[in-house]
């Protein structure tokens, strides 16, 4: 019998926001350009203006794309937390390790997979789920007709502008000529620098991982200070109150995403519809909860999102309560978050038996001490 949070009426969770722990960055992890795993920051990019009127298209056909029918599970998480609890010698304190992406789920349906252990929850996406829903969405897509964008280049636009964006250097450090020819570089999305912080919502502790996309300055000395980081998005130019209103839905996404990695601005180039770089707009995170209620977005709360998150997570904890294997899911229009075991013993393949010895040698260490 499955449990259940219901997520309406949404005005509950309105109201005085519920405490919120600034993120850390206590360890970090890079995938190379060929989408090995390293635990160092060698995919760390720094941030520099790209040129105005670029072609967001171009290069389309060169595209190195990742492979995203693997499944990667969460192992170069669970790796990245192995070495650092080897390093501080204790087991990190967090109650929910996932992906920051799966905190950011707000579609009208999604699956994900836990299991408890030592007395965490390890979250992932439910993989299987994730691959049938893009296979639908794929075949019920029209094809462009004459003189449209297809999806795959509009998808492949935001990566341009990243590469547009970026430098794999501070910008003392790198060539006159690679900067004025980023254009040409080949675009390449397997190559990703991740954050790993651990951070609080209400009485929750969690321990994130996600992308960031570049720095501005260098990240500080002191462990677990603020850091300089850029999110890089692109939008439609806004041009009539339709178009507002889709970048006003937008900004909750890029908000969310942002706020949970501690990523102080996000860096918004604004494009035409057939893909040219028109405008870049500069946004600090903090504020775009206050910018959107004094325009009078009503389509999303700062106050209501970090609520339902609160009260969602308290509850989950006192679900997902004993070993095997957990669905956490929401069905197409559905009020309702539902909760069931799927397996009713082990941990199925969302932890790694790399991490399950390393638990159990380090819980070994802290009794003999």
């Amino acid at each position: 019998m499955a449990n259940t949070f219901n997520i309406q009426p949404v005005v509950r969770f309105d109201g005085e926001c519920a405490a919120v722990k600034r993120p850390k960055e206590i360890a970090c992890f890079s995938y190379d350009d060929k989408r090995e795993f390293h635990l160092d920051d060698r995919s760390l990019q720094w941030y520099y203006p790209p040129q105005l009127g670029a072609d967001l298209s171009a290069g389309f056909e060169q595209f190195d794309k990742h492979d995203n029918s693997k499944d990667e599970h969460i192992d170069s998480l669970l790796k990245t937390i192995m070495a650092h609890e080897e390093e501080e010698g204790k087991k990190i304190d967090a109650e929910f390790v996932t992906w920051r992406g799966m905190m950011t789920k707000r579609s009208s349906s999604f699956e994900m997979n836990a299991t408890f252990y030592q007395p965490d929850s390890f979250i992932e996406e439910n993989f299987a789920y994730k691959l049938a829903s893009v296979q639908e969405q794929q075949q019920n897509q029209r094809k462009p007709r004459r003189g449209q964008v297809s999806p795959d280049v509009m998808t492949y636009w935001g990566y341009k502008f990243e590469t547009l964006c970026c430098l794999p250097r501070p910008w003392g450090e790198v060539a006159r000529d690679f900067i004025e020819n980023r254009d040409k570089e080949i675009v390449n999305n397997k190559a990703q620098y991740c954050s790993v912080v651990r951070t609080g919502i209400g009485k929750s502790t969690l321990c994130l991982g996600g992308e960031v996309d570049a720095i501005w300055d260098s990240k500080p000395v002191e462990k677990g200070a603020p850091i300089n980081w850029i999110e890089l998005k692109t939008s439609v130019e806004i041009r009539d109150d339709r178009t507002m209103q889709n970048f006003e839905r937008k900004l909750m996404k890029f908000w969310i995403q942002s706020f949970l990695l501690g990523v102080p601005k996000i860096i918004v180039g604004f494009r035409s519809q057939q893909g040219i770089l028109t405008k870049l707009e500069e946004i600090q995170t903090a504020t775009i909860p206050e910018t959107a209620a004094k325009r009078g977005v009503r389509s999303w709360n700062a106050n209501v999102c970090i609520n339902f998150a609160s009260a969602f997570l308290e509850w989950l904890k006192k679900t997902v309560n004993d070993e095997g294997v957990w669905r956490i899911g929401r069905r197409p229009h559905s009020g309702v978050i539902e909760v069931f075991k799927v397996e009713e013993v082990g941990h199925g393949r969302i932890l790694i038996d790399e991490f399950i010895n390393w638990r159990i040698k380090l819980s070994l260490n802290s009794a003999s001490n």
